[in-house]
């Protein structure tokens, strides 16, 4: 395996100092963004263009989970205030949003700290895990107990050992289980499982990221050409036609989405690192795949620079716009690939994104990035500039080893 020393002797912007400067200089100005979104007892606010809470916007589980975790590894790299933020984050999750009564985490609250969505979903709940291990790797009080909760909670409602997969989501009670099974939390549960096998030392949860990266992207995904399905029912069967009538969702968008193949190529690359030399021969290629697809007929496929939000299954763009998160993944799996293999071929890309980003995506006049930029009149996928997660952790990939990966990484850098 090539190292990550190795692999940046190449002349990669990641090995020059000047770059690494700039990086923490756009990191830091998220952060400043991003602060105001923090305080409240219902959590982390959704933001608006100019970083305010939008009060349109319904606190929601994903973004208060999300932002705890980004604070946490402000907090980690010596940010003054990060760790108070961290803290606001776990007061909500263990309070307003933590169901009391049946266990888990209400999806999203009233502005008064009500429930306002009482569902039970796996992709909020990999994210409460997630900002559960990173506030435990930055040593928040508190941060131990809600890991612990919320792993027995997925252990018991969500993960399936027949299936090697997470299921999607439960009503309030726990006692009626939605008949859809979705790649989307998956992957998140993969990025939650990562970082608590890194912070924990249990190897558990390693096991279970490989068996839900075999069936999703060695399997289905290989078998599809790397157009990764994205939905599928109860038997693992792919759905092409799911939400065929809302193209345009957030979170179970129609198509395939190549800034999700691309964040699967840099879990891949995390999930081969931490497992060393109990890694399957796959997990590489895999990756390589993935980003090569995801270039090829996501990038620019209407003649226009970036990334489209999906496509369909004869590759056409479906929703062309140009949205943030799928260019911070692009960035994130570049700077992965560099590190593995040293190929200047990833490099190139990973100046290119970074071009794309600073000329078109970065808003220094309102702050943090533009979340979503329309193309062909398509109707917009996302309001304001809710959360810093994405580009946030596009700042740090490139200046951290594959593994430990983020918070554990952070956690065990030396001074």
């Amino acid at each position: 395996m090539t190292t990550t020393g190795d692999s940046l002797r190449s002349g990669s912007w990641m090995s020059l100092p000047s770059h690494r400067a700039w990086l923490d200089g756009e990191g830091e100005r998220l952060l400043a963004f991003a602060e105001a979104t923090g305080g409240a007892t219902t959590g982390f606010a959704w933001l608006d263009d100019d970083g305010r809470p939008d009060t349109e916007q319904v606190p929601q589980l994903w973004i208060t989970a999300r932002m705890t975790h980004v604070f946490a590894l402000a907090h980690l790299r010596g940010r003054p205030g990060a760790g108070l933020l961290v803290d606001t984050g776990l007061a909500a999750l263990t309070g307003s949003f933590r169901d009391a009564e049946h266990g888990g985490w209400f999806s999203s609250l009233t502005a008064d700290g009500a429930p306002a969505a009482t569902d039970k979903s796996a992709y909020d709940h990999a994210f409460v895990v997630l900002a559960a291990a990173s506030a435990t790797a930055a040593g928040r009080p508190g941060a131990a107990d809600l890991l612990r909760e919320a792993l027995a909670v997925v252990e018991q409602h969500f993960w399936r050992d027949d299936e090697g997969r997470s299921v999607e989501s439960w009503n309030r009670t726990w006692t009626e289980l939605e008949a859809y099974r979705g790649a989307n939390s998956n992957m998140h549960t993969v990025e939650a499982f990562l970082t608590v096998a890194a912070v924990t030392g249990d190897d558990r949860w390693l096991t279970r990221a490989t068996t839900i990266a075999e069936r999703l992207v060695h399997t289905a995904a290989r078998e599809n050409g790397w157009r990764l399905p994205e939905h599928f029912d109860t038997d693992w069967r792919p759905l092409p036609e799911y939400n065929a009538d809302r193209k345009n969702d957030k979170f179970r968008p129609y198509g395939s989405t190549p800034g999700h193949w691309l964040e699967w190529s840099r879990l891949l690359l995390h999930l081969e690192a931490a497992l060393g030399a109990d890694a399957p021969d796959w997990l590489l290629p895999d990756a390589r795949s993935l980003f090569d697809a995801a270039v090829e007929v996501g990038w620019a496929p209407d003649g226009e620079s970036g990334f489209v939000y999906t496509l369909d299954w004869a590759d056409r763009p479906v929703v062309a716009s140009r949205l943030h998160w799928v260019l911070t993944e692009a960035i994130g799996a570049a700077a992965a690939l560099v590190q593995r293999t040293g190929d200047p071929g990833y490099e190139r890309w990973y100046r290119t994104f970074w071009d794309e980003a600073a000329t078109r995506f970065i808003d220094r006049e309102r702050g943090s990035w533009v979340h979503e930029l329309p193309v062909g009149g398509a109707e917009a996928v996302w309001t304001g500039k809710p959360d810093v997660y994405h580009a946030y952790q596009a700042t740090l990939l490139p200046q951290l080893p594959l593994a430990p990966v983020l918070a554990a990484g952070l956690r065990h850098r030396p001074a």
